[in-house]
Formats: structure tokens, C-alpha cells, sequence
């Protein structure tokens, strides 16, 4: 199985970029793994927030091919601890899937086809994070779930 981990949006912060590629270097030891940034939109001042989420809605579902099992990172989605998401990688990889996607999104949320086109939702929490925050937290716990599966120290 491939993890792929699509983020709306480069982090713009050093600390960021170097957190994120810090875990995304990480990750291809247990797994198959890319990390792809999908291009933030340019003047969106313009654009209602609908208009803004459909712009971003065609860009999303153009990153998605077919066979992709695609999991949003959604506010409204299911929250996991973090060895209970190990355990959601693991089903994944037993249920022979070739790849899961995980997307995360731009300032607010995804459009409506990009929510039917999705095979589920997750949160990483009820609080609300910076973009750049949810990339380092989501690659962290990729990378933390797979130790997990591994049953490597780094969880405790």
C-alpha cells in the first residue's frame, strides 16, 4: 500500500518546511509515501468563499485518481487517538487497498463534489489549527502509527 498525503498549500513559515520534510523523510522507512503540496489559489480577494472552495474543489479533484481511497481532513470528520489510527492504517493495508489519500484542505474546508468524491473524513481535533500546524501534526502522526504498527518506542 502507498499513503499519499495531499496539503492544500506550502507552508510559508521555515519551522514549518522543516518540521514537515523533517516527518516526510521519515515516513518512506515503514511505507510507501509521497507528501504533495497542491498549489494555493492566487488572488482569491475577489472570490466568495463558495467560489473560492470550488476553484480549490477542481484542483483537489483533479489530484485524484481512480482507485484512490480519499480521506479528508475535515473538521466534521472522526477523531482517532493515535494508536486507534494506527489501527485504521492497518485495516487499510489487510483490505489490499493500493492507496490511501489523505487531504487536507484550504482555509475553509472543501467544495461539495470534493465531499462526494471522498471515501470518509477524519479530525485531528475539535480545536481549529493553522494549516501549517495541521501538515506537522498529520505527518507527525503518520509517521507515529507507523512506530505504532511496528511496535517502536516513539509512541511512549
Amino acid at each position: 500500500m502507498e499513503i499519499i498525503y495531499r496539503a492544500f498549500a506550502r507552508p510559508d513559515d521555515a519551522f514549518f518546511v522543516d518540521a514537515c520534510e523533517k516527518y516526510a523523510q521519515k515516513i518512506p522507512h515503514y511505507i510507501k509515501f509521497k507528501y504533495e503540496i497542491i498549489d494555493a489559489l492566487k488572488n482569491t480577494k475577489s472570490l466568495s468563499v463558495e467560489q473560492q472552495k470550488q476553484k480549490e474543489g477542481e484542483k483537489i479533484l483533479k489530484s485524484i485518481r481512480p482507485g484512490d481511497y480519499v480521506i479528508l481532513l475535515d473538521e466534521n470528520g472522526k477523531t482517532y487517538t493515535s494508536p486507534q489510527f494506527a489501527t485504521f492504517i492497518q485495516k487499510q493495508m489487510n483490505a489490499s487497498l493500493k492507496k490511501i489519500v489523505f487531504i487536507s484542505g484550504g482555509p475553509y474546508g472543501f467544495s461539495k463534489d470534493v465531499y462526494a468524491t471522498a471515501n470518509g473524513k477524519i479530525s485531528l481535533s475539535k480545536m481549529t489549527f493553522s494549516h501549517q500546524m495541521v501538515q506537522v501534526f498529520f505527518l507527525e502522526q503518520i509517521y507515529r502509527a507507523m512506530t505504532i504498527l511496528k511496535g517502536e518506542p516513539y509512541h511512549h
